[in-house]
């Protein structure tokens, strides 16, 4: 395996092992971790697998929920964002792809919430006294989002650029 895989694996891993760190709720590499795959796993079956697997693991930890629909589903579309960064990965694209997914994420889940549990009533009142409710946790997530999309896509290239054979792969060896 080529040693800008291996690194990129190492970055999820990691990511994924500081779930189980103490951290204020919500403050996770979750979404961060799933962009980063995206954009950095030239293989699509690694680039989805890597990032799905590690967040399994770590959910088994954890603990499973009643969200695992929602949560995989939102990750596997994040994953689908970050591969739509592989041409070009500037601050503002991973800026702009950052906050497109703490969204994303926030809308997928909050409706898992409201479909699946009981919490709240199966109306539209429903479903937007949900999304009120979590609005408050949006702020922890799109913390936790943008510092882990920082630590994730900066740390890698400051890596890259005192590591040559960490720089971008070869058309023919993006498989």
């Amino acid at each position: 395996m080529k040693i800008r895989t291996t690194t990129v694996i190492g970055f999820v891993l990691l990511a994924a092992v500081s779930r189980l760190l103490p951290h204020p709720p919500n403050v996770a590499p979750i979404m961060a971790m799933a962009l980063f795959g995206g954009a950095y796993l030239a293989n699509r079956r690694l680039a989805f697998l890597l990032p799905l697997a590690a967040m399994l693991l770590s959910d088994l930890v954890i603990g499973l929920h009643s969200q695992l629909l929602a949560v995989y589903a939102a990750f596997a579309l994040i994953v689908l964002i970050g591969r739509g960064l592989q041409q070009s990965r500037t601050f503002a694209r991973i800026a702009g792809s950052t906050l497109l997914g703490s969204v994303l994420f926030f809308v997928i889940t909050n409706f898992g919430v409201w479909a699946v549990d009981q919490l709240y009533p199966k109306t539209w009142e429903g479903l937007a006294a949900c999304y009120v409710a979590a609005i408050p946790f949006f702020r922890n997530a799109l913390t936790g989002d943008v510092l882990y999309s920082a630590l994730l896509f900066g740390g890698f290239e400051l890596l890259a650029r005192r590591i040559p054979a960490l720089g971008e792969p070869s058309p023919a060896s993006a498989s």
